[in-house]
């Protein structure tokens, strides 16, 4: 791959001042299809000044359905054709898994832009964007290879049943702020995030397609590509609010606001629209200055998004609905009337009578001898009292002392019940490379069964090294306690998940693993273990260390691979 540059994005002059939010895009060039251009005259997307336009006319390949490139990528459908390149759904025939295919002239005008920018894109490898796969020029031809995601719903489709509610808006915005922070802190800016190209998988996950490769494709650039993404992000969470999109034209089947009043707040489109979410989406579009209401300063980057998400309080998802079970139907046959007839309506039905006594000669016999049986329990059990009382009048005055003092000394030998030991903190702990997923630490303890903090994915193992030691997590007990032993539980199982338990000195230990004490280790192939101390360590600091993950299937924005998630960890003293 070529290294890495800014230029990946800056493709042509696109000062206009109309945002580029505000235009109507509706070409899909990645993942999931669902609005096909088919007009090749179309000049919409060249940017606010036309520079694309004026760029020498690139005539569109001769591609058809059947077509392979590199004879490994085999055309299937095509999506989008506009502006001298193509975009297809296509079958990687060596992997067996779909792609998504863009391809244009290599003569075309833009043809380096796209490779730069798709070479750039794939150097950032995080896994929250849509991945580009391969980028090459063969043949007179230029063609990139991105990741599809067949199970991905974009978010044009979502809004078009209604506006999100307010814990699935929290998660968009906060997911693809902190994403295109990271993208642009590699020098990578989107400059086309729109709802075309924002998915949401099946689990739940939010995924950018077409970083820096949609903008290269049509030609658009911008002076302050940060304010830009931005913008884009704020309109985003406008549109996911409202069901309406944040200027006077519509676009991405959403009708945008009455003319001649300006860009007013999400509240104040909707009834019943989440305070914070409102305000956050104002700081973010262009509007010098956030609401009218609390005057907060604007949102200019992405990063800065991200911090003003993290100053929000949480948006917990709503509790589920509990459905009573329906009321136990009878059948006729445990009404008793399997093989009558169906009363006549309004006819009064007599009331069953309960079976006589036992009037036979049987019957009395019965009685007789149930009777018989009772008088002679009764006269047993009498006649053991009366023995067990006798022997032991004798031994009362020697042995209630005796009895007395072993019953004490059973009492206080009972072993104390374990008590939860509440964690006050807790930090990961890398050991050498790079972290896992700091910012998820907190989900290990927070009380959701729904968050997890997860491994990065490796192509070996279940032994991560010689990848890495270990990966892990120092948690804060609050003070010294004697751990008795640790109830963890995993997102996936799987052969198999080795966990160890060491005391150590901090959150930021002085010591490597070697030099701490080892509590206790466990090994499962299942989605929950517990490791209990194998010798009694009073500690105020526990280091919680995975030595060896499963392979799990792909989910949300992690591949499939070598991994393991935790979920909850409970510690008991």
């Amino acid at each position: 791959m070529a290294e890495r540059s800014t230029a990946a994005v800056d493709v042509a002059d696109n000062s206009g001042d109309e945002p580029l939010t505000a235009k109507a895009d509706q070409s899909t060039a990645d993942g999931v299809a669902q609005n096909r251009e088919r007009d090749t005259d179309d000049n919409e997307a060249q940017g606010s000044n036309g520079t694309a336009g004026s760029a020498e006319k690139a005539s569109t390949p001769e591609l058809h359905s059947g077509h392979k490139l590199a004879r490994r990528y085999r055309l299937e459908e095509c999506v989008t054709r506009l502006d001298g390149f193509s975009s297809w759904r296509a079958v990687d025939e060596k992997l067996r898994r779909a792609v998504g295919v863009h391809v244009l002239p290599a003569h075309h005008a833009r043809a380096r832009s796209v490779l730069a920018a798709a070479r750039s894109s794939a150097l950032l490898g995080d896994p929250r964007f849509v991945q580009v796969l391969d980028a090459v020029e063969e043949n007179d031809l230029v063609y990139v290879v991105h990741e599809w995601l067949p199970d991905a719903t974009e978010l044009t489709t979502l809004l078009s049943a209604g506006p999100l509610e307010p814990h699935d808006a929290y998660q968009l915005v906060s997911q693809v702020s902190s994403a295109m922070a990271a993208a642009h802190r590699e020098g990578l800016a989107h400059l086309r995030l729109n709802p075309n190209a924002v998915l949401r998988t099946s689990t739940g996950q939010w995924r950018i397609r077409g970083l820096a490769v949609n903008a290269a494709l049509r030609g658009i650039s911008s002076d302050t590509p940060q304010r830009t993404d931005t913008e884009a992000i704020g309109a985003l969470l406008y549109a996911a609010l409202t069901q309406r999109w944040p200027y006077e034209n519509d676009a991405y089947g959403l009708a945008g606001l009455p003319k001649d009043i300006g860009l007013i707040p999400p509240d104040q489109v909707r009834a019943g629209i989440h305070r914070g979410l409102s305000e956050l989406s104002m700081r973010a579009l262009a509007n010098d200055g956030a609401t009218a209401s609390r005057h907060e300063s604007p949102c200019t980057t992405p990063e800065e998004l991200v911090k003003a998400i993290g100053e929000m309080p949480r948006i917990r998802p709503p509790e589920p609905a509990f459905t009573a079970p329906p009321e136990y139907q009878h059948t006729s046959y445990q009404q008793g009337t399997y093989g009558r007839p169906a009363p006549h309506p309004g006819a009064t039905q007599p009331v069953p009578t309960p079976p006589p006594p036992l009037q036979s000669r049987t019957g009395k016999a019965l009685k007789w001898a149930v009777s018989a049986l009772l008088i002679a329990a009764l006269g047993l059990g009498s006649w053991q009292l009366a023995d067990a009382l006798m022997d032991q009048g004798g031994k009362a005055g020697n042995d209630t002392q005796t009895q007395t003092q072993d019953g004490n000394e059973k009492n206080g030998n009972k072993p104390k019940p374990a008590q939860p030991i509440q964690i006050q903190g807790a930090r990961e702990y890398v050991a050498s490379g790079d972290a896992q997923a700091p910012e998820a630490v907190g989900n290990t303890y927070d009380g959701n069964s729904s968050t997890y903090w997860r491994t990065r994915r490796y192509n070996a193992g279940p032994r991560l090294a010689p990848y890495k030691p270990g990966v892990g997590i120092v948690y804060d007990l609050g003070s010294a306690r004697t751990v008795a032993s640790a109830s963890i539980a995993l997102r996936y199982g799987g052969d198999h998940t080795t966990v160890h338990l060491y005391a150590t000195d901090s959150l930021t230990p002085s010591t490597g693993v070697d030099g701490m004490k080892e509590i206790g280790t466990q090994t499962t192939s299942g989605t929950s273990l517990t490791v209990k101390a194998a010798k009694s360590l009073k500690t105020r600091f526990v280091l919680l260390w995975i030595t060896d993950v499963p392979q799990a299937p792909s989910d949300g924005y992690s591949g499939a691979g070598y991994k393991q998630a935790i979920t909850d960890v409970k510690f008991t003293g």
